[in-house]
């Protein structure tokens, strides 16, 4: 069924010299810790065997989970990566590392006068790792030379949109000394790719920017994890890499529509070291007329977004681009919809 899925589809991973790229908000992840590995054993979940589907559609040699549940030993992702496998997937190499959903603090981090909850974790979260990322990979990953900051404090950040109320830093002072930047993780992970040398996965997954009160916590932070990047790329955390480098997740806002602080996005997507390929769809574009979109949330809002992004540095050259988001009646379209509200986004790149 899988094969006949990517060929209609139409879409394979690329030739040898070049490289296609993709990232997906499975939305997998589960209520309680083990959930998800219990899912996926069984082989029999709705939920995962689409999102196996869509994945195999696909085809990417390089790819972002997000929605995905950490756990300490891997045990998700190993059992995920050996159901790709048994689809003709194999993705030898992977990456993964603890996120800050549902990260204990001890602290009142939303400022509701309670504690213990899953807004008082680093980022919200009802266990430790709910909702976290994975990189797979075709080829080699070079573990070592990973920067993760993760752990950057949010106070660290030049320029830092801190959360302020009348009376003060939003929620104390001591919360906002604790708070980390990332919703998930901020990574910078090379990949060897023997035609192409070493690439730079710059994978992130921004905060909603809704949910919260008039300080806009979330809108502020969702603003300064994308600014980041930018602070990244012009050497502010140490010398940036000069290898050529993909930037890619879901980074929970549009330029145009949608809550949000927009000035981050568009700064990022008008960034003259990128480009933005402008992947579309026929599903997006029957829905709403607009082909652009990436996420089918609930009518009329937020309603259909564009928040998911692959966006390679300006030196690739784009061969091809595309939001897997067919139009209902392809033989794709209801296991795209089974899977998840986000759209698998991928980028054909080569020199």
């Amino acid at each position: 069924m899988l094969a006949s899925l990517a060929a209609a589809f139409g879409g394979s991973a690329v030739g040898a010299e070049s490289l296609r790229v993709a990232t997906f908000n499975t939305e997998l992840s589960r209520k309680g810790p083990g959930l998800l590995l219990r899912d996926i054993s069984r082989g029999e979940d709705p939920q995962v065997r689409a999102t196996l589907a869509v994945i195999a559609a696909a085809a990417p040699d390089v790819l972002l989970l997000q929605g995905f549940d950490y756990d300490l030993t891997g045990a998700a992702l190993a059992a995920y990566m050996a159901a790709l496998e048994k689809e003709g997937l194999d993705y030898t190499y992977s990456f993964s590392a603890r996120p800050n959903t549902g990260m204990p603090t001890g602290l009142d981090m939303d400022g509701n006068g309670k504690l213990g909850e899953p807004r008082d974790a680093q980022s919200y979260g009802r266990f430790s790792g709910q909702g976290g990322m994975a990189i797979l990979s075709r080829y080699p990953i070079d573990v070592g030379a990973v920067k993760d900051f993760t752990d950057l404090l949010w106070r660290d950040l030049p320029g830092a949109l801190l959360p302020e109320t009348a009376d003060g830093p939003f929620p104390s002072a001591e919360a906002q000394a604790a708070q980390r930047l990332s919703t998930t993780n901020h990574w910078v992970v090379p990949i060897e790719v023997p035609a192409l040398g070493t690439v730079d996965i710059l994978a992130f997954q921004g905060s909603p920017p809704v949910f919260d009160g008039p300080e806009d916590r979330n809108g502020k932070r969702n603003h300064d994890e994308t600014v980041f990047w930018q602070h990244y790329l012009a050497g502010h955390f140490g010398e940036a890499d000069t290898h050529s480098f993909v930037l890619l997740g879901d980074i929970n806002q549009d330029r145009r529509d949608g809550e949000g602080i927009k000035s981050a996005i568009s700064a990022l997507l008008d960034d003259p070291r990128l480009q933005d390929p402008l992947p579309r769809s026929a599903g997006s574009e029957h829905a709403t007329g607009d082909p652009f979109d990436t996420v089918d949330w609930t009518d009329p809002v937020p309603g259909n977004l564009r928040v998911d992004y692959v966006l390679p540095s300006a030196d690739w050259q784009v061969l091809d681009t595309g939001v897997l988001w067919p139009i209902p009646e392809d033989p794709l379209g209801q296991t795209v919809i089974a899977a998840s509200r986000h759209r698998l986004v991928w980028v054909d790149i080569a020199r």
